[in-house]
């Protein structure tokens, strides 16, 4: 069975049954990537911000120190690169699933706003994709004209909500979408030449798990550890970027805002997994994007993640040797110049292996 037909198969199983508590919470289990060696070389998207947020572009391979497992590692190919250089995609990603549905509205026209700023005129080639009840809308097309872009979305269909918001069958259930979507926009996005962009416009998926909830069992340790190496190996590979932009602005509590952080360390052992280490939010800041909050300027949000595309460094390091399967190894990416900070993929899986979870 393809990986898409076994989490579609997972996914109709999960909907067909009552929703266990989340100790029970069947995942759907994802293959890890392909065979992968010690020897093959990590390649890295590095963004350089100054104190301002702007992306710099003038600092050579000096200026740069790559530490792996806080170890240097010698950098092996080096490059300044721009969207004009090398084909980038930006995929505008609206979850109508886990977005409130009375900011729904809002948040489709604060896109619209951003996609007709500057008379239509788009830096990069752009597409729509939308998360609804029903699943995943693919993007239909690539463009750099906006407003053909924002006449296309007012014309999507984004329909009433499901679900009950209040019950766990309603977070399980939103979870799974969500899991899914990301499954299938990735497979999406991977198939685009160069770069790619999603910005994921949602407040993030319902975690289900945590310190108010039960304790996971081994068997969801598990199978949350093995899509963690899955969605970390893939993203990398296919030099996918995620940006979280969270529609619900200053009415956003400051847990919520500020669980993520937790997790963006990266997990090394099946025990230690959490549902929150798939989130939007996470997985974001792990390949090297934003998780933007506080804000009601959703339009000016999407432009700061956009302006991240100006510019952004090529570079690839051969990682050292090891014979330990699903070894995590975290990524440092220093810059010899005061006032600028890195941002890029925050870590690997060495010898990724594929485990059976009982699906």
């Amino acid at each position: 069975m393809t990986v898409t037909k076994l989490a579609c198969a997972l996914f109709a199983a999960f909907l067909a049954a009552p929703l266990p508590s989340s100790a029970q919470l069947p995942l759907p289990a994802i293959a890890p990537p392909g065979p992968s060696s010690s020897s093959q070389q990590i390649h890295l998207d590095v963004v350089v911000d100054s104190k301002s947020g702007q992306p710099v572009n003038y600092l050579g391979q000096q200026d740069f120190t790559v530490l792996d497992n806080k170890s240097p590692r010698p950098i092996t190919s080096f490059k300044v690169l721009t969207a004009a250089q090398e084909p980038l995609s930006v995929i505008l990603f609206i979850d109508a699933v886990n977005t409130p549905y009375e900011l729904v509205g809002d948040l489709r026209n604060q896109t619209e706003k951003f996609l007709k700023a500057n008379e239509g005129a788009l830096t990069h080639p752009t597409s729509i994709a939308v998360l609804t009840d029903d699943g995943v809308q693919l993007p239909k097309a690539f463009s750099t004209n906006g407003m053909a872009l924002s006449n296309d979305l007012e014309h999507r269909q984004i329909g009433l909500r499901q679900f009950n918001d209040t019950t766990s069958f309603s977070a399980g259930d939103r979870f799974l979408i969500s899991i899914k979507a990301l499954h299938e926009l990735n497979l999406f996005a991977a198939r685009l030449p160069g770069r790619k962009i999603i910005l994921w416009i949602s407040p993030g998926f319902p975690l289900v798990s945590g310190p108010s909830y039960n304790p996971l069992t081994f068997k969801a340790e598990e199978t949350i550890f093995r899509d963690v190496i899955y969605f970390s190996g893939e993203l990398r590979q296919d030099r996918i970027t995620l940006y979280n932009i969270d529609p619900v602005g200053t009415a956003q509590t400051t847990f919520s805002e500020n669980y993520y952080q937790t997790f963006v360390k990266g997990v090394t052992k099946p025990v230690d997994a959490q549902l929150a280490d798939l989130s939007v939010q996470v997985l974001s800041a792990q390949t090297g994007g934003l998780a933007l909050v506080s804000d009601n300027d959703i339009a000016g949000m999407i432009q700061k993640c956009i302006a991240d595309a100006k510019s952004w460094y090529e570079i690839t390091f051969d990682p050292p040797p090891t014979g330990k399967p699903n070894e995590y190894h975290h990524i440092e990416v220093r810059v010899d110049q005061p006032g600028l900070v890195a941002r890029t993929y925050t870590g690997y899986y060495a010898n990724p292996v594929a485990a059976d979870t009982g699906h």
